[in-house]
């Protein structure tokens, strides 16, 4: 079974940088489609940004210029390089990895932006 693990989370200043990793248990790691979702305190998870298996990346409007996502197959890793960052970007960050037949979800890092 597939497994995600994230870290990288933190308390930072705002304009400060941080960035995630999440690492997938899986050789086949090219084969799927990544993604980073955050969700605050009573509020809806939300897409921060999606890299494909094929490299096509897209990001949530709120965040782009400002974090950059990434993979790294050799390693089973995905990155969320975070600039910029603002006490709006407050919230818990999950990995998501998607192969068209499975969803699977990381347990979440912490990131807090203070002013």
């Amino acid at each position: 079974q597939v497994q995600l693990v994230e870290s990288g989370g933190g308390l930072v200043q705002t304009g400060g940088s941080l960035r995630l990793s999440c690492a997938a248990s899986v050789k086949i790691f090219t084969m799927y489609s990544m993604a980073w979702y955050r969700q605050a305190p009573g509020k809806q998870r939300e897409l921060v940004a999606k890299i494909t298996s094929g490299g096509s990346i897209n990001y949530a409007d709120s965040v782009k210029g400002r974090f950059t996502i990434s993979r790294d197959n050799a390693k089973n890793t995905v990155y969320l390089q975070m600039n910029s960052l603002k006490p709006e970007d407050t919230a818990v960050y999950y990995c998501c990895g998607d192969s068209a037949l499975s969803r699977y979800w990381g347990q979440g890092t912490q990131v807090t932006v203070s002013s």
